[in-house]
């Protein structure tokens, strides 16, 4: 498998890392990570895509190896950088799969830039995630306490506890969350507190997977079925984990992606 990294710098001089795997002739398959993680979340997926797709996938802003940006911006601009990273590539349409708060990226870009997008995988995430009030509590704590203030109750959401008693995946992505810039994260939890799609996500006409958790906390089964609904090509599985389906579920979700992406050639 053929793999490459590098970071480009985005018209606001934030440095975004990225990273490839498979082969460039392949049809691109572009990662977009949930808060608090890193490009390395898609770590279980790499093996399979890669061989069919060239894989991309980046660490968002205040995330990673990514630089942290000052609070004060949205979701459009975590969309932005995905399309300037598409750019830097010199690629002109992909596919995409966003998990949380990639797929709330997805939604803006399945809106606003739909010609980038050939089709797209949206997982564990929502339109709106309200109220505003639980975001104030957590970006307070960030702030003032570090990430390990609330470190042990976001992996709690994240994994059923069976799966957090069986695993060492928890204690991997537990680790990402604790390495990640608590300004970056708490900027990221700002854009989510502020954003809501819910009107706007009836007009994507691109084909659309999405993935739901059934034991999903954190953007609970409701949330998936609006998102199906409310997108005219959109149709709907659920997986039986929390939150990081990708992780609990692995070889599942992996097909299910790959079966979605072959039926919608």
């Amino acid at each position: 498998m053929t793999s490459a990294s590098g970071s480009f710098q985005t018209e606001d001089n934030c440095r975004i890392a990225w990273r490839t795997d498979g082969d460039a002739s392949n049809p691109p398959l572009l990662l977009a990570n949930s808060l608090g993680t890193n490009l390395g979340m898609w770590d279980p997926q790499i093996e399979a895509w890669s061989k069919r797709h060239f894989v991309i996938r980046h660490d968002m802003r205040g995330h990673g190896a990514s630089q942290a940006a000052a609070a004060g911006f949205g979701i459009d601009r975590f969309a932005r950088d995905v399309l300037g990273l598409l750019d830097h590539l010199e690629i002109v349409a992909c596919d995409f799969v966003g998990l949380s708060l990639g797929g709330m990226v997805g939604q803006y870009l399945g809106v606003h830039a739909p010609q980038r997008l050939r089709r797209m995988i949206l997982a564990n995430t929502s339109a709106y995630m309200g109220p505003p009030e639980s975001w104030d509590g957590r970006i307070a704590a960030v702030r003032g306490n570090g990430i390990a203030a609330i470190a042990g109750a976001v992996v709690e959401r994240w994994f059923t506890p069976e799966f957090r008693a069986a695993s060492s995946a928890p204690a991997r992505i537990l680790a990402m969350l604790l390495a990640t810039d608590p300004e970056g994260y708490a900027a990221a939890c700002t854009a989510i507190r502020n954003m809501d799609q819910r009107g706007a996500v009836s007009g994507i006409d691109v084909p659309t997977l999405v993935i739901g958790g059934t034991n999903d906390p954190a953007t609970p089964p409701e949330h998936a079925e609006f998102l199906a609904s409310a997108i005219s090509n959109a149709v709907l599985e659920m997986l039986p984990t929390a939150h990081l389906s990708n992780i609990e579920c692995p070889e599942q979700f992996s097909q299910l992606v790959l079966d979605f992406l072959d039926s919608t050639n």
